[in-house]
């Protein structure tokens, strides 16, 4: 059996240890407030912009711009956000085990398929697989902004243009609140084409001032909102699921502390017992004497 000092001394560790998760999960949730702030700002715009293009693709002309032809799905390219820290429970593994999965039932469907990532985990753990790594962003979700969005837009919009890209998909955590989070896959290149009847088929929005420069101006804006809103669902759902992780964390550490000094306190009375045993017995001792 452990010794009364080998107990402090475990005693002592988890409770350093509890002080620092408790310290990352008050972090983990100031951050998560202004994320979650910033998403659900963004979210409704993004979306109804998304909608609204939707629209276009399915009445304009492929001719009309380069971000409406649809091709063969033969070059893929699948974007991989994940964190660039650990301890935030099975946020990464969910995203990565996704992505192994979307890439074993496509794989005998795409002919090349090339891996970007967005966070150190997801490419830390590809980058010792056999798939093509073409791009690996650093520190984006840390100082994350519109113009990190933009970089990573510009690298998109220049491969589908020059036709070096038939398809663009990302693999990210959909932020739902602090507790919940869902693995989704989206498909952001071809742009989606709305489904709607025959009779609004044969209309058309009206351009001013020129249908060209509108499409020019608005669609790669569009991929731009997009990507920005993938990755601040990624970024508010990191620091949701790292501030559980930490609230389990404290509470786990908690128990341990009351489970290593009900041990200990059982030791010393352990001790203490054999001390009055051993007196008890000497005394008998002396008064048979």
């Amino acid at each position: 059996m452990a010794s009364a000092r080998v107990y402090k001394k475990r005693i002592r560790s988890v409770k350093n240890t509890q002080q620092m998760t408790k310290a990352m999960k008050m972090v983990s949730a100031a951050k998560l407030r202004r994320s979650q702030e910033a998403i659900v700002s963004a979210r409704p715009y993004a979306l109804k912009l998304k909608e609204i293009l939707s629209g276009i693709a399915v009445r304009a002309d492929i001719s009309d711009h380069f971000l409406l032809m649809r091709r063969p799905l033969r070059r893929v390219r699948v974007f991989v956000l994940t964190s660039d820290r650990g301890l935030c429970g099975s946020f990464n593994a969910g995203i990565i085990r996704q992505t192994m999965l979307f890439l074993k039932e496509n794989e005998s469907t795409f002919d090349q398929v090339e891996l970007g990532f967005v966070g150190r985990r997801g490419y830390e753990f590809f980058k010792k697989r056999h798939w093509k790594i073409f791009s690996y962003y650093e520190n984006i979700l840390d100082q994350l902004s519109y113009d990190s969005a933009s970089t990573i837009t510009q690298d998109i919009l220049e491969n589908y243009k020059m036709a070096e890209l038939d398809a663009v998909f990302f693999i990210y955590n959909e932020f739902k609140s602090a507790i919940a989070q869902k693995v989704v896959v989206e498909e952001l290149l071809p742009i989606s084409r709305k489904e709607i009847g025959e009779a609004d088929a044969q209309m058309d929005y009206i351009y001013e001032p020129y249908k060209e420069g509108i499409l020019e101006e608005i669609l790669p804006k569009h991929m731009g909102v997009q990507v920005y809103r993938m990755l601040l669902e990624t970024s508010a759902s990191e620091h949701g699921a790292r501030m559980s992780a930490m609230d389990s964390a404290t509470r786990n550490a908690a128990e341990m502390i009351s489970r290593l000094t009900l041990l200990a306190n059982r030791l010393r009375q352990q001790a203490i017992t054999t001390e009055l045993v051993e007196i008890v017995s000497g005394a008998e001792a002396l008064t048979g004497q």
